[in-house]
Protein backbone atom coordinates (compact mmCIF):
# COMPACT_ATOMS: atom_id res chain seq x y z
CA UNK A 1 0.00 0.00 0.00
CA UNK A 2 1.22 3.59 -0.48
CA UNK A 3 3.33 4.97 2.38
CA UNK A 4 0.78 7.61 3.43
CA UNK A 5 -2.03 5.06 3.70
CA UNK A 6 0.28 2.62 5.49
CA UNK A 7 1.16 5.29 8.05
CA UNK A 8 -2.49 6.32 8.44
CA UNK A 9 -3.53 2.69 8.96
CA UNK A 10 -0.72 2.04 11.41
CA UNK A 11 -1.27 5.20 13.44
CA UNK A 12 -5.06 4.88 13.38
CA UNK A 13 -5.09 1.29 14.61
CA UNK A 14 -2.43 1.86 17.23
CA UNK A 15 -4.16 5.05 18.43
CA UNK A 16 -7.16 2.88 19.31
CA UNK A 17 -4.91 0.56 21.33
CA UNK A 18 -3.02 3.42 23.02
CA UNK A 19 -6.23 5.15 24.05
CA UNK A 20 -7.76 1.87 25.28
CA UNK A 21 -4.67 1.22 27.44
CA UNK A 22 -5.08 4.56 29.20
CA UNK A 23 -8.88 4.33 29.49
CA UNK A 24 -9.13 0.75 30.74
CA UNK A 25 -6.12 -1.12 32.22
CA UNK A 26 -3.98 1.92 33.08
CA UNK A 27 -6.82 4.25 34.11
CA UNK A 28 -6.10 4.18 37.85
CA UNK A 29 -2.32 4.64 37.52
CA UNK A 30 -2.31 7.04 34.55
CA UNK A 31 -5.68 8.80 34.81
CA UNK A 32 -6.41 10.65 31.57
CA UNK A 33 -2.75 10.92 30.55
CA UNK A 34 -3.17 9.48 27.06
CA UNK A 35 -2.49 12.95 25.68
CA UNK A 36 1.06 12.80 27.07
CA UNK A 37 1.53 9.52 25.22
CA UNK A 38 0.37 11.17 22.01
CA UNK A 39 2.79 14.09 22.52
CA UNK A 40 5.66 11.61 22.96
CA UNK A 41 4.47 9.69 19.91
CA UNK A 42 4.59 12.88 17.86
CA UNK A 43 7.94 13.79 19.41
CA UNK A 44 9.30 10.43 18.21
CA UNK A 45 8.54 11.41 14.60
CA UNK A 46 9.51 15.07 15.11
CA UNK A 47 12.90 13.86 16.35
CA UNK A 48 13.62 11.81 13.23
CA UNK A 49 11.96 8.50 14.08
CA UNK A 50 13.70 5.22 14.69
CA UNK A 51 15.54 4.46 17.90
CA UNK A 52 17.02 7.97 17.87
CA UNK A 53 13.55 9.55 17.74
CA UNK A 54 12.28 7.41 20.60
CA UNK A 55 15.41 8.04 22.66
CA UNK A 56 15.13 11.78 22.09
CA UNK A 57 11.44 11.70 23.05
CA UNK A 58 11.99 9.74 26.26
CA UNK A 59 15.15 11.51 27.43
CA UNK A 60 14.13 15.02 26.39
CA UNK A 61 10.54 14.83 27.59
CA UNK A 62 11.51 13.16 30.87
CA UNK A 63 14.13 15.84 31.51
CA UNK A 64 11.62 18.56 30.66
CA UNK A 65 9.08 16.99 33.01
CA UNK A 66 11.65 16.96 35.82
CA UNK A 67 12.44 20.63 35.18
CA UNK A 68 8.70 21.37 35.15
CA UNK A 69 8.23 19.52 38.44
CA UNK A 70 11.00 21.58 40.05
CA UNK A 71 9.52 24.79 38.62
CA UNK A 72 6.15 24.05 40.24
CA UNK A 73 7.88 23.27 43.53
CA UNK A 74 9.82 26.53 43.33
CA UNK A 75 6.68 28.53 42.54
CA UNK A 76 4.82 27.17 45.54
CA UNK A 77 7.89 27.10 47.81
CA UNK A 78 10.90 29.42 47.77
CA UNK A 79 9.42 31.76 45.13
CA UNK A 80 5.95 31.96 46.73
CA UNK A 81 6.86 35.32 48.25
CA UNK A 82 6.94 36.78 44.72
CA UNK A 83 3.13 36.52 44.64
CA UNK A 84 1.70 36.62 41.12
CA UNK A 85 5.23 36.52 39.71
CA UNK A 86 6.17 33.21 41.41
CA UNK A 87 4.93 30.96 38.58
CA UNK A 88 6.20 33.20 35.75
CA UNK A 89 9.66 33.39 37.36
CA UNK A 90 9.74 29.61 37.92
CA UNK A 91 8.71 28.98 34.31
CA UNK A 92 11.37 31.42 33.07
CA UNK A 93 14.03 29.68 35.13
CA UNK A 94 12.88 26.31 33.83
CA UNK A 95 12.96 27.51 30.23
CA UNK A 96 16.49 28.83 30.73
CA UNK A 97 17.62 25.51 32.25
CA UNK A 98 16.17 23.62 29.26
CA UNK A 99 18.05 25.86 26.83
CA UNK A 100 21.31 25.56 28.75
CA UNK A 101 20.93 21.78 29.02
CA UNK A 102 20.76 21.56 25.23
CA UNK A 103 24.57 21.69 25.27
CA UNK A 104 24.35 18.02 26.33
CA UNK A 105 23.85 15.97 23.16
CA UNK A 106 21.00 13.83 24.55
CA UNK A 107 19.13 17.04 25.45
CA UNK A 108 19.98 18.98 22.28
CA UNK A 109 16.42 18.79 20.88
CA UNK A 110 14.96 21.64 22.91
CA UNK A 111 11.34 21.07 21.76
CA UNK A 112 11.38 17.55 23.25
CA UNK A 113 12.26 19.00 26.67
CA UNK A 114 9.64 21.73 26.26
CA UNK A 115 6.97 19.10 25.50
CA UNK A 116 7.83 17.33 28.77
CA UNK A 117 7.93 20.62 30.69
CA UNK A 118 4.42 21.41 29.48
CA UNK A 119 3.10 17.85 29.81
CA UNK A 120 3.67 17.56 33.56
CA UNK A 121 1.40 20.54 34.15
CA UNK A 122 -1.61 18.40 33.23
CA UNK A 123 -1.43 15.86 36.03
CA UNK A 124 -0.52 18.64 38.47
CA UNK A 125 -3.25 21.09 37.48
CA UNK A 126 -5.98 18.79 36.14
CA UNK A 127 -5.57 15.67 38.31
CA UNK A 128 -4.47 17.71 41.32
CA UNK A 129 -1.37 15.56 41.85
CA UNK A 130 1.52 16.91 43.88
CA UNK A 131 4.50 17.55 41.58
CA UNK A 132 6.50 14.67 43.05
CA UNK A 133 3.49 12.37 42.56
CA UNK A 134 3.02 13.50 38.93
CA UNK A 135 6.54 12.79 37.68
CA UNK A 136 6.37 8.97 37.46
CA UNK A 137 2.98 8.82 35.67
CA UNK A 138 4.21 11.51 33.28
CA UNK A 139 7.43 9.66 32.44
CA UNK A 140 5.63 6.32 32.09
CA UNK A 141 3.17 7.97 29.67
CA UNK A 142 6.12 9.40 27.70
CA UNK A 143 7.74 5.96 27.45
CA UNK A 144 4.49 4.39 26.27
CA UNK A 145 4.09 7.09 23.61
CA UNK A 146 7.65 6.70 22.36
CA UNK A 147 7.11 2.94 22.07
CA UNK A 148 3.93 3.54 20.09
CA UNK A 149 5.89 5.89 17.82
CA UNK A 150 8.48 3.23 17.12
CA UNK A 151 5.89 0.47 16.62
CA UNK A 152 3.72 2.61 14.33
CA UNK A 153 6.77 3.44 12.23
CA UNK A 154 7.74 -0.24 11.88
CA UNK A 155 4.16 -1.29 11.10
CA UNK A 156 3.81 1.46 8.47
CA UNK A 157 7.06 0.35 6.87
CA UNK A 158 5.86 -3.25 6.81
CA UNK A 159 2.58 -2.21 5.16
CA UNK A 160 4.23 0.01 2.54
CA UNK A 161 4.29 -1.35 -0.98
CA UNK A 162 7.88 -1.80 -2.00
CA UNK A 163 8.93 -0.72 -5.48
CA UNK A 164 10.01 -3.48 -7.84
CA UNK A 165 13.77 -3.78 -8.23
Amino acid sequence: MPALFALATSVGLLAVLDTWLFVVPLATFLPGLVWISFIAWGCHFHSGGGVKGSTTAVVGMSFGALVGMVAVMLASGPLAGAGNFAAPIAVGLGAAVICLASAVSLLSTIPASVYGFAAIAGPILLANLAPEKAIIPTIVSVIIGAIFGLVSEHLANALTKKAAA
